[in-house]
């Protein structure tokens, strides 16, 4: 992208007050993007650790600030509580006299479909793909359509290419559930890939209860080995187990192209 020298850079994710890994993504991608020496400052805030979203803005001091929310989909966060926390009227805001930038969350940025595949086959190298089935897992929630929606696209997008015999997705607080991941797909191979933004309790301790590849909720991901013991042999199938999408550094590329993203909606 285009170096912004005048400008700074706020990344923004949920973070935990119970899991350390949950805010490692977001302060690596953060780190990354700051040593490319692109912007005059480039910081994070979180809405469950420090510094604090309502906080974050008092730390930088260039007039203008793009905020890009590291979030796989729009949502509660991205259209609620940021805006809230963070004092945002919209795309623009004007605040004491500087101008803040609010772009859409990094998982919205078309080259996901790129990283997922990536994923899928750096965990499953050799594999044929006509022997695999690409199951790609959400959250989910009743209460909010968005939060399934992003995996259901990926689902389309990913299918049209022809690369994998079958892509589905599956989720944990909705239907298809991720514990029924042998009749939703049929082939001897089978890629799982949490689409999350990071290795937190859902993806190193809930999902692989529900697959059946662990019995028991672990230790940090930091401390597990569940994402290094592919294949898992269940069931007369091998699976292939992934960390969460939003660990790839590739990350920080998607966060900078939301920025490009937003200059060239606005001009």
């Amino acid at each position: 992208m285009t170096p912004k020298p005048q400008s700074a850079l706020v990344i923004v994710g949920h973070g935990s007050t119970v899991n350390p890994d949950s805010s490692a993504p977001t302060l690596a991608h953060t780190r990354e993007i700051r040593q490319r020496g692109l912007f005059a400052e480039v910081a994070c805030a979180f809405w469950k650790e420090k510094p604090a979203l309502r906080e974050v803005l008092s730390r930088v001091g260039s007039h203008e600030i793009y905020v890009v929310p590291n979030f796989i989909s729009e949502g509660y966060f991205t259209r609620e509580i940021i805006p809230r926390e963070m004092e945002l009227q919209g795309a623009v805001t004007k605040q004491g006299g500087r101008i803040i930038k609010y772009c859409e969350p990094s998982g919205n940025h078309p080259q996901m479909t790129d990283l997922l595949l990536n994923r899928a086959s750096s965990i499953a190298p050799g594999v044929p793909r006509d022997q695999t089935s690409l199951l790609i897992v959400g959250h989910g929630t009743t209460r909010n359509e968005n939060s399934a929606a992003a995996v259901k696209g990926q689902v389309d997008k990913i299918s049209a290419l022809n690369i994998y015999a079958e892509v589905a997705g599956a989720f944990m607080e909705q239907e298809p559930l991720v514990s029924d991941w042998q009749s939703l797909t049929t082939r001897p191979n089978v890629v799982v890939v949490p689409f999350f933004i990071s290795d937190g309790m859902h993806s190193y301790q809930d999902i692989p209860v529900l697959l059946g590849i662990d019995d028991v909720q672990g230790e940090a991901a930091s401390r597990r080995e569940v994402f290094r013991h592919n294949p898992h042999h269940l069931h007369g199938r091998d699976l292939y187990y992934s960390g969460a999408i939003g660990t790839d550094p590739a990350f920080a590329e998607v966060i900078l192209e939301q920025v490009a993203a937003f200059d060239a909606a606005q001009s």
